[in-house]
């Protein structure tokens, strides 16, 4: 099956995002390698934002006139802190599938946080990850189980079918697949139910930036 450019522009960033982070993971915590792994995640956030901007163009669903409505950003931001609440909550042992492949501590040997790294995690967990990510699972793989020909498919008209499937890969991303099923189906839901790209995004980066918040405050680093 040929694999469209329209698929390649929103299939592309996620999986450089995803070797970055395989890579991130296999470097080792002890420094043998002379590298400190946490300092991919930054070249992970220009190399993939380089590619979204590059491909601006081509993203019709995040055109300007796709933007949700007061009404949407509404629910959007409702439903994204919903599902962060839940993400802090849904983490017994039986609602996890292994370990992070790649954890993110900012500090340093004292303990002391490293704010450069800290921000650029925040910024790129809450603005930079909602829009590859739903470019990808959303607008991409859930419309391609619809349809190979999945730029014709509107978003109202996915079945659920589509969504189930597109949420179980989502799933298998994540290291809490409860919390990330709730996600992936909440975000599938306000996609399909405004028929904007935008509202998912919007909840996305809710959950992500409220989640990196209470992180920071927290302590809770198994969280990134």
């Amino acid at each position: 099956m040929k694999f469209s450019r329209a698929a390649a522009v929103r299939s592309i960033p996620f999986a450089v995002f995803m070797l970055l982070l395989l890579l991130r993971g296999a470097v080792p915590a002890d420094g043998r390698w002379g590298l400190d792994g946490r300092w991919i995640y930054p070249v992970t956030v220009v190399a993939v934002g380089a590619l979204l901007w590059h491909w601006r163009r081509e993203y019709g669903e995040l055109a300007a006139q796709t933007w949700p409505d007061r009404r949407e950003l509404g629910w959007a931001t409702l439903v994204g802190f919903a599902v962060f609440l839940l993400w802090t909550r849904l983490d017994a042992p039986w609602m996890r599938i292994g370990s992070s492949t790649a954890g993110f501590v900012p500090l340093d040997d004292r303990d002391a946080l490293i704010w450069p790294l800290l921000v650029v995690r925040w910024l790129g967990a809450a603005l930079l990850v909602p829009v590859m990510e739903e470019l990808f699972w959303r607008s991409f793989l859930m419309r391609w189980i619809a349809s190979p020909r999945f730029e014709g498919v509107a978003p109202r008209s996915v079945g659920l079918r589509a969504i189930v499937l597109s949420t179980f890969v989502f799933v298998l991303a994540h290291t809490l697949w409860l919390a990330a099923a709730i996600a992936g189906l909440a975000y599938a839901w306000l996609y399909v139910r405004s028929g904007r790209l935008w509202t998912a995004v919007v909840a996305h980066a809710v959950t992500n930036g409220a989640l990196g918040i209470w992180v920071v405050a927290t302590g809770r680093w198994e969280f990134w």
